[in-house]
């Protein structure tokens, strides 16, 4: 719940027609091809019902500054096999299908029509759907490096967290050897993603826990609306936008100083943040715009008229959240956040399980993430939330073209 950097950039491309790389938004859908305009970095309206593709080969990976979609699985999963050439084997296989369901085609020889006697290749369930601006992106835990003799390629920047105040982390719900990233705007398209995944990785991986999550928190693009978050205020107001290619460079993308096969990734962060949403109905108006340090209508900062004016934090309390994560607050620490609301039943007391499940990209989470969360130990808004899962990723550059996969930067033996 970070107030970050804010984008003012235009985009340099206006329009794009058939194809494009790296942020670009492709123009494949299931059956025919789209061509899309774009305002800033987002796609029109008629490009989101068109069920848009997102090009899936570039530089960095989608789905980090590529503009955020409505929906959201994510899953961490945990090696089981000690073979490496298998293991090298599972990631080009993925990419193979990751290609193809972003895209918004079915993997491999697809759910019907082959051998009656085998199972198919697709599960079938996203047939007749369009991509919905799937997006896939993977990353590797600390953990990972214990495995396959990669110890040495262990990045600087990929630390183990350390506790934080108020941390009541489930272990169930925390770590893991890679993690995939799936966002869409069709919660079934992003199921889809991370089921077939899972199915081609068994007998080599194992999800270890997963989070669905709706209603994105944050915005990276500079024109679109400031989403809510559950406790019903614009989050993410001064975000890095996909367009801000200069603080990309600044702020998210790794230069490869540190481990070399990192050059043009990102380090991930994930906290499963739950918000006590029943105490946080029952405080009134002023403590909650208090507490945020920003009004509820507008979003305004405090002493401001719009919710875009730049802040001046000696007008909020001391404890407010926003003067607390504000990069001036923190040494110009600046993240990418690409957070989702979630809401997951109940606890059996009667509450809502619900709250924030928090992404932020960074190019050092040393400098980033761990330098914010520990100056937030005295935000306000600790009352009313709590950090019950974590984990950490380094999240790969991206697959440059057909003959590329997912991690052959870092299996570079095998690449």
């Amino acid at each position: 719940m970070t107030d970050a950097a804010q984008a003012s950039t235009p985009s340099r491309r206006a329009l794009i027609g058939w194809g494009g790389a790296g942020l670009a938004l492709g123009a494949a859908a299931a059956g025919g091809a789209v061509a899309m305009t774009r305002t800033g970095d987002d796609i029109t309206p008629t490009a989101a019902d068109a069920g848009a593709a997102v090009e899936f080969h570039g530089a960095h990976q989608a789905g980090i500054a590529t503009p955020v979609q409505d929906r959201l699985h994510f899953a961490a999963f945990d090696v089981t096999t000690d073979d490496r050439a298998e293991f090298v084997r599972m990631l080009k296989d993925w990419t193979a299908a990751a290609r193809r369901m972003t895209a918004g085609k079915a993997v491999g020889e697809g759910a019907y029509g082959g051998l009656a006697e085998a199972p198919p290749d697709d599960t079938g369930e996203a047939l007749g759907l369009k991509p919905s601006r799937l997006t896939l992106t993977i990353g590797f835990g600390p953990s990972l490096f214990e495995k396959f003799d990669l110890a040495d390629r262990r990045p600087e920047a990929l630390v183990d967290l350390p506790q934080f105040a108020g941390d009541n982390l489930d272990k169930n719900r925390s770590g893991g050897d890679l993690c995939v990233q799936a966002c869409a705007d069709d919660p079934q398209v992003a199921v889809h993603a991370i089921r077939n995944l899972a199915r081609i990785g068994f007998g080599k991986v194992v999800i270890k826990w997963s989070q669905l999550g709706f209603g994105k928190t944050s915005s990276t693009t500079p024109d679109a609306q400031t989403p809510r978050n559950l406790m019903g205020f614009k989050d993410g107001t001064r975000n890095i936008a996909g367009t801000e290619t200069d603080r990309l460079e600044k702020f998210v993308w790794a230069d490869g100083k540190d481990a070399d096969w990192m050059a043009g990734g990102s380090y991930l962060v994930a906290r499963r943040i739950r918000m006590h949403i029943e105490t946080w109905d029952r405080t009134s108006l002023q403590e909650q715009e208090d507490i945020f340090g920003r009004d509820k209508g507008e979003g305004a900062p405090v002493g401001k008229a719009k919710e875009r004016d730049k802040p001046f934090l000696p007008a909020m309390k001391p404890d407010a959240h926003v003067r607390l994560a504000h990069p001036d607050s923190n040494g110009g620490a600046t993240i990418l956040r690409r957070g989702y609301s979630f809401t997951d039943g109940t606890d059996g007391l009667g509450r809502l399980d619900a709250g924030l499940f928090f992404l932020a990209y960074q190019k050092d989470v040393r400098e980033g993430f761990i330098r914010i969360q520990r100056h937030l130990s005295t935000d306000a808004l600790n009352e009313y939330i709590q950090h019950v899962g974590s984990a950490v990723f380094a999240v790969p550059p991206g697959v440059r073209d057909k003959d590329d996969w997912w991690g052959s930067t870092l299996f570079s033996e095998e690449a």
